[in-house]
């Protein structure tokens, strides 16, 4: 194992101790809502976060660093092409609720790329990494993404638009196209744990509009780690950037595409 990738297995080993506990006492927990109404931070968002990047700067010193609750720290001379992106609890409301579908994800970028990637189901003990070049794991288990190649067979997991409703219009069209040609849709609520699962085969693909960094530059490597592709909405490189995600496994990655093609409008080119 890549010596970045055990250090953020222990950050993300970590962050679950403060998770599981604050699991058993939800309903005392203060909530705030950020800048959207239906987007969540907890105190333990902020807890976990903050233990995982003490674990990481602890390590890596110079290392930049992304993360969704305390934002952009540049990185030092040292360390100036790598960055850490963090996400504490992806899948904040689901914890909130006591549902069970929420991760840890961490993913070491170098030169604005997925190098190194962490995400671990705290509820089922599940950690899913990745090293670019060095393939996907789950539980020290290699995985590969499905050999599925018909649509009608595909179950796709999904993100419903819920910060940003501009492109809702759009979505919905892709969806309910996907939903006639497929086997099934899936809306489980963290994005991470979705890219996860399209990596071990859980999931043929996956599809989402306005994700952030945080949010999938994990499960993006342990998807083309495991075999399968990933793009913006015109299959291109910018998902990171732009937020509209595709990806699963090669065929069926094909096949979204070419869906959404048909839905996407002149504010929705990428």
């Amino acid at each position: 194992m890549h010596p970045a990738l055990n250090i953020m297995v222990k950050a993300a080993r970590r962050a679950s101790q403060i998770i599981n506990r604050a699991a058993q006492d939800v309903e005392h927990l203060r909530i705030t809502p950020k800048k959207y109404n239906n987007d969540f931070v907890t105190e333990v968002d902020k807890a976990a976060e903050a233990a995982i990047i003490e674990i990481l700067r602890e390590a890596y010193p110079d290392y930049g660093i992304l993360a969704e609750e305390s934002g952009l720290a540049d990185a030092g001379e040292g360390g100036k092409d790598y960055q850490w992106v963090v996400d504490p609890l992806d899948g904040t409301t689901n914890f909130i609720h006591g549902f069970p579908q929420y991760a840890v994800s961490i993913a070491l970028t170098y030169k604005g790329q997925p190098n190194q990637a962490v995400v671990y189901d705290v509820v089922r003990n599940e950690m899913f990494t990745a090293s670019k070049g060095g393939g996907a794991y789950l539980n020290e288990r290699r995985i590969r993404v499905t050999k599925c190649d018909r649509m009608e067979q595909a179950l796709l997991g999904t993100g419903f638009p819920f910060r940003n409703f501009e492109h809702a219009d759009a979505y919905l069209g892709v969806f309910k196209d996907l939903a006639k040609r497929t086997a099934g849709i899936r809306r489980a609520g963290s994005a991470a744990l979705d890219l996860a699962y399209v990596a071990c085969g859980r999931f043929d693909g996956f599809w989402e509009f306005g994700v952030l960094p945080w949010d999938v530059a994990a499960g993006c490597l342990l998807i083309t780690e495991a075999g399968g592709l990933v793009s913006d909405l015109a299959g291109g490189d910018s998902h990171l950037k732009t937020g509209n995600l595709v990806g699963g496994t090669p065929k069926i990655f094909s096949q979204m595409l070419q869906v959404i093609d048909g839905h996407r409008t002149p504010t929705l080119q990428a």
